[in-house]
């Protein structure tokens, strides 16, 4: 998926769990498989109840420090649970770098390209809510070019993605992309009080159980700012009256809705191109986003 990924093995898992977590060292390990895996980590089950995330490029390193500090003080305040570490393991059996085990949630995820499920919308938009009303005092700042920070830090990146797209016939029209981009643009920055973002709420970061969400996860990009990347499941996750649904209930204004849609917009073009051979169910995504942007505001 990256030219620079490193994959933890099972053996490995194996080894560094009786080596860290010998409580647990008779439980099996065993790698979720290929098509619930995401950008940045790779997943072991261990026994029924736990997971170990191992990063595998160096951009998620930092993933473990953060869950460990923050996802504590956040969960006691959210309507679904989160994934608290509970171990954070240190470098070894070949591995090079920090690693978590956190708790296994049983259920599914709702469809990869979205769903027409207005409960829950409604239960989705209650976490985010939720979530944006912790106190975000001393909480981590989003840097430039970061979901949750100010849009025109990725301008550059879309433009120099758009000729490259212009070469391929991706199902949308590339000026059109273009087009809705200036309109995210243009939106007033977010200049209120930042507040907690989860960053990165798609369909696989979701788990539901009888319809219902039981659980966020993967918090790699939690942090606090603009709230704008948290509106926009209304486009990565929802569909139809749904999508109407979780943006009505999330209540922000329409400056917000035209970054959240910039949010949508931006990785998904940048993601097209740099996952279009290596990641293809990500560079579909990110196609369907492109068209779901156009749609809404050409």
């Amino acid at each position: 998926m990256h030219a620079d990924e490193i994959r933890a093995t099972a053996e490995q898992v194996r080894r560094l769990v009786a080596d860290q977590c010998p409580r647990w060292a008779d439980l099996p390990v065993t790698p979720l498989p290929d098509e619930v895996e995401g950008t940045d980590h790779v997943l072991f089950r261990i026994g029924d109840e736990l997971v170990a995330r191992m990063p595998k490029i160096a951009w998620a390193v930092g993933q473990a420090e953060s869950d460990a500090r923050w996802l504590p003080t956040l969960a006691p305040h959210l309507p679904a649970r989160v994934p608290v570490p509970v171990h954070v393991g240190e470098p070894g059996a070949g591995f090079p770098w920090p690693w978590t085990v956190v708790p296994w949630f049983a259920g599914r995820t709702p469809p990869r390209l979205g769903c027409d499920d207005v409960r829950l919308a409604r239960d989705l938009a209650d976490f985010v809510r939720a979530l944006h009303g912790v106190d975000p005092a001393g909480g981590p700042a989003k840097a430039p070019g970061a979901r949750g920070a100010a849009l025109r830090h990725v301008d550059d990146a879309v433009r120099r993605v758009l000729p490259r797209l212009a070469a391929h016939d991706d199902g949308f029209d590339v000026r059109a992309a273009e087009a809705a981009w200036e309109v995210c643009l243009a939106a007033p920055e977010w200049d209120r009080e930042p507040v907690w973002i989860h960053g990165d709420l798609q369909p696989g970061n979701l788990v539901t159980d009888g319809g219902r969400l039981v659980a966020a996860i993967d918090f790699g990009a939690l942090g606090v700012g603009d709230p704008a990347p948290d509106v926009a499941p209304a486009l990565w996750t929802f569909t139809g009256a749904a999508r109407e649904t979780y943006r009505e209930a999330i209540g922000y204004d329409d400056a917000t809705w035209r970054r959240a849609c910039g949010w949508a917009l931006a990785p998904s073009l940048t993601g097209i191109d740099y996952y279009r051979h290596t990641f293809p169910r990500m560079a579909e995504h990110g196609r369907h986003m492109a068209r779901a942007v156009i749609t809404t505001l050409t």
